[in-house]
């Protein structure tokens, strides 16, 4: 199979091209500008059935050159602008990215790729916002709360409609809180596992280290491990049945913050001191998946966040 992944050197990204690497009948091109993904992550970058390319997604140029050019089975089009913060202080340049750019590969897609077998967007849980009704299903109200979460509602409705509409075979998934190794703490969108896990790692290398909670970290959340990420993306990409719809891609259960600080304390055998500082304004206090949907494709987490934590924390204390 040939598979386009754009954002493949990032987190979610390069966990699915190591997967699907690893059967050396599949061909890969991956396409990231290196902004926040890193080659590092991809394991034995020199294969000979992944190819990479340095650019932006929003290049409209190579983009072209790429699908017209070459007929893919899989598109996964993970490439965004993630930092909510970024979104928040440059919407122009991030909607370039993370809508103008959807529609453009749609287009492309529409015009070259006759034989694709399905393009899986991946939108985000960023897209229901305050709404307060719990869980999250995938037609509950939506309330987008800035302009990431703007633009990738508005390109996850383009993309299902490009299937409506002009037949490309598409579908979509809103993540929930992904965590997992190659996650960077330093990213300006980077997972609260991510961070916790620096934090015990400096603590364990006998360098300073604290970790803040805003609020009373009872604040809840769908904690998923990114390799059940991967596995929902391959089944949503291989299902007939999810031709045009979106996925909550989610455990569909929540768990407080506190809990995790007590499952790496369990795990690791020792605590990191925690401060404790006021709630942030806009914080969302609880959000879970409802997954019914993912479910009925065949979809069953491998991961609890118990042993989503000990493999994580197997993996960074390794290195």
């Amino acid at each position: 199979m040939n598979y386009l992944i754009t954002g493949g050197a990032g987190f979610i990204g390069s966990t699915l091209v190591n997967r699907l690497a690893g059967d050396l009948n599949n061909q890969i091109w991956i396409v990231d500008d290196l902004s926040m993904g890193n080659l590092d992550n991809i394991v034995d970058m020199d294969k000979r059935n992944v190819q990479f390319i340095e650019t932006s997604v929003t290049d409209q140029t190579v983009m072209a050159k790429l699908l017209s050019e070459n007929q893919f089975d899989y598109i996964f089009h993970l490439a965004a602008v993630a930092s909510v913060a970024d979104s928040v202080a440059r919407p122009v340049e991030t909607h370039e990215v993370n809508f103008e750019s959807v529609l453009q590969l749609l287009e492309f897609c529409r015009k070259h790729q006759s034989g694709l077998k399905r393009l899986v967007f991946a939108s985000s849980a960023a897209v229901y916002g305050d709404e307060p009704t719990l869980p999250k299903q995938e037609e509950s109200v939506i309330r987008p709360l800035t302009p990431y979460a703007v633009d990738k509602f508005a390109a996850e409705r383009y993309v299902l409609n490009h299937y409506s509409l002009y037949n490309v075979p598409t579908s979509a998934v809103r993540f929930f809180n992904v965590y997992g190794p190659n996650q960077n703490p330093n990213s300006p969108y980077s997972g609260v596992l991510s961070i916790l896990t620096d934090r015990f790692q400096k603590m364990l290398d006998q360098q300073e280290s604290q970790f803040t909670v805003f609020g009373d970290g009872e604040q809840t959340r769908d904690f998923i491990f990114v390799e059940d990420v991967v596995d929902a993306l391959l089944l949503v990409a291989g299902s007939a049945d999810s031709l045009g719809n979106v996925y909550n891609v989610g455990t569909g259960e929540a768990t407080s913050l506190n809990t995790v600080i007590d499952l790496y304390g369990k795990i690791i055998g020792s605590e990191v001191p925690v401060v404790y500082q006021a709630g942030r304004e806009g914080d969302i206090p609880h959000s879970y998946a409802d997954n019914r949907r993912l479910v009925e494709l065949g979809f069953a987490p491998k991961y609890t966040v118990a042993s989503g934590i000990r493999t994580y924390l197997d993996s960074v204390l390794k290195k």
